[in-house]
């Protein structure tokens, strides 16, 4: 139930909501008793056992004094009008709670509407904003396709399981207690008889329910698992098909979507069997109240009941069937429901490491350096960086080298603070990065990646991505300099022609240097470049290595180079091997040393 509570708290902002329909569903239930009630003197007269009240008793807020009440008015007008207008009258107050019952129940329905709709497009925004906001690094160990189905189908399932049974929740354990109440007024002996009852029925139905939200959970993470075989199939389609792979992709999904299926077959015999079951038990119920009350009424009217009275109360008892019905289904959608706000809550709950401590200091600009002291770092038991030592003064251009595997990528991403360090810090201007504003931190840094990343929009919103107010006179000198502008131009709608998902209407080259031209725009003091030349041809990377370079002058840049033609020119070369720096100097500096950087140039040339 834990959960079930964490989940509800989505409902605060609609507690007036909440207010008003438990209060419309309390006022509704008590009209729909009340239409009931007043129908028993209605059998009575129809009996003629119809009990004559001739003295008008003094008025008390008791139940009996309330009964003989009524009871003398309808002796009253049944003695003035006769029994025929009797019933009319006791017809028409019926009628009249009738009407008010379903009054109060639509009013019910009416304010639990925005509810409905409010809380799943508030779990959607909160899951949204909690994926935007955990660093890179939790989702290492997540698949893209288990987040998607957590932000698609677990959301979806709660609004179906959860969502739409809140009525239920609301109404139905009012009407239970109010009626239940009523019963105990009504005939208490009997009543004692249905509380042993119904608890047999709640047990068995509470037994079968018991699997049910193991079943969904597990149900549910298949989800994820096919949409990350559908995600990876789309992605990695061109190697599929080049290695003849069909089958054997086709054999994988096929084998976890039938589990699946099996898993939801599994589920759904158990949630159908709720509503039958309760059904069934209920009838056994009326069953066994009816047969006990004509023993008590045979017996000499025992228990204060007399055909009438018994009639009017399995009416009474019968208006808790139904509610237990739907209430024992909302119960299985609730707890097939709660599986997923289970997997949904992984990610609300994930504690987010990487952010702006209290007291946060402003940064606007890189005034003096940057310097790694004594940085190590990994990802799960391999250091990926040990030891790392290194300075880099405002306005220089320091670029890494290295083989594969060796740490560079690393040893930038944690500049911006896409992970944090392990052992020791990074400083800038002397201060430790975690003591700065995260996002005036990120604010003065530029990224350009090996693999482009380009969202499906047109090319103006993609080179002004988060640079707010950018004209497009800025945009034009943005992506002139990335030597971009000609190819966007001959397209139809130039700068607002729509470049696909991920870029999928461009050449890599062109990708690239729209990459190249937003991080000219935001024209930061740092800028950080994982290799960015590599997707150009020889005339592109010409245009672009000059533009870099005009750019880089004054201004701090870190850039990883597998090309070492591209960084000849830099103040400093690092070369890093299995995670740590073991060579640095100018590019001349290093050949002439005949080490590490030497052998890749060799190799290389």
């Amino acid at each position: 139930m834990k959960n079930f509570y964490k989940l509800f708290r989505f409902l605060a902002p609609y507690k007036m909501n909440v207010f008003g329909s438990v209060f419309s569903n309390i006022l509704g239930a008590f009209f729909s008793l009340f239409s009931l009630i007043s129908a028993i003197p209605f059998l009575n007269i129809l009996f003629g056992e119809s009990p004559e009240v001739t003295v008008k008793p003094e008025f008390e807020y008791t139940v009996e004094v309330i009964k003989q009440t009524f009871y003398y008015y309808v002796t009253e007008i049944k003695v003035e009008q006769g029994a025929m207008y009797s019933l009319i009258m006791i017809l028409s107050l019926v009628l009249v709670m009738s009407l008010f019952k379903n009054l109060f129940a639509y009013l019910a329905l009416y304010l639990i509407a925005p509810i409905r709709t409010g809380v799943v497009r508030d779990i959607r925004n909160s899951l949204y904003q909690k994926v935007l906001d955990l660093p890179i690094g939790f989702y290492s160990d997540e698949r893209k396709g288990d987040i998607i189905s957590k932000m698609t189908n677990d959301v979806n399932e709660i609004e179906v399981s959860i969502i739409r049974s809140l009525e239920m929740c609301f109404r139905d354990p009012i009407i239970i207690l109010i009626h239940l109440t009523a019963l105990v007024i009504m005939s208490p002996g009997l009543t004692i008889f249905v509380f042993v009852l119904l608890p047999t029925a709640a047990f068995i139905i509470g037994r079968i329910g018991r699997s049910l939200r193991k079943t969904s959970f597990k149900g549910q993470r298949k989800m994820g698992a096919i949409l990350s075989i559908m995600e990876e199939t789309l992605g990695g389609l061109r190697v599929i098909k080049a290695f003849n792979a069909e089958d054997k992709m086709s054999s994988r999904f096929q084998s976890v979507n039938s589990f699946y299926s099996l898993l939801m077959t599994k589920m759904w015999r158990r949630r159908d069997l709720a509503s039958p079951l309760s059904e069934f038990l209920g009838t056994i119920v009326i069953g066994l109240i009816l047969l006990y009350g004509g023993v008590l009424i045979l017996d000499g009217g025992k228990g204060g009941l007399n055909g009438a009275g018994l009639i009017g109360y399995v009416a009474v008892f019968y208006m808790i069937v139904n509610p237990a019905k739907s209430f024992s289904s909302a119960y299985f959608n609730i707890l097939k429901g709660l599986a997923s706000a289970d997997r949904i809550d992984e990610i609300l709950s994930a504690e987010n490491t990487i952010k702006s401590g209290s007291g946060a200091k402003p940064l606007l600009d890189l005034q003096h350096s940057i310097e790694y002291r004594n940085v190590s770092f990994k990802y799960k038991e391999e250091y990926v960086l040990k030891n790392v030592n290194l300075t880099i003064p405002r306005g220089k251009s320091v670029a890494l080298v290295g083989q594969s595997g060796s740490g560079k990528s690393t040893f930038v991403d944690l500049l911006p603070r896409f992970y944090d360090v392990m052992e020791g810090e990074i400083l800038i201007d002397g201060i430790n990065i975690k003591e700065y504003d995260l996002k005036q931190l990120r604010s003065i840094m530029g990224n350009v990646n090996q693999d482009p990343i380009l969202f499906n929009d047109n090319f103006f919103n993609n080179i002004s991505f988060g640079v707010l107010g950018s004209t497009e006179e800025q945009v034009i000198t943005a992506a002139k300099i990335a030597n971009a502008h000609d190819f966007i131009t001959a397209t139809p709608n130039g700068y607002y022609s729509n470049i696909g998902d991920r870029g999928s209407k461009l050449s890599g080259g062109q990708r690239q240097r729209v990459s190249i031209a937003r991080a000219i725009l935001k024209n930061p003091p740092i800028m950080i470049l994982d290799e960015a030349t590599s997707a150009l041809d020889t005339e592109s990377e010409r245009l672009v290595q000059d533009a870099i370079e005009k750019l880089m002058k004054n201004r701090t840049s870190i850039v990883i180079a597998h090309r070492l033609s591209t960084i000849r020119n830099a103040d400093m070369i690092c070369v890093l091997h299995e995670g740590e720096i073991v060579e640095t100097g100018k590019h001349d500096e290093l050949l002439a040393k005949g080490g590490y950087y030497a052998k890749l140039h060799s190799l290389q040339a």
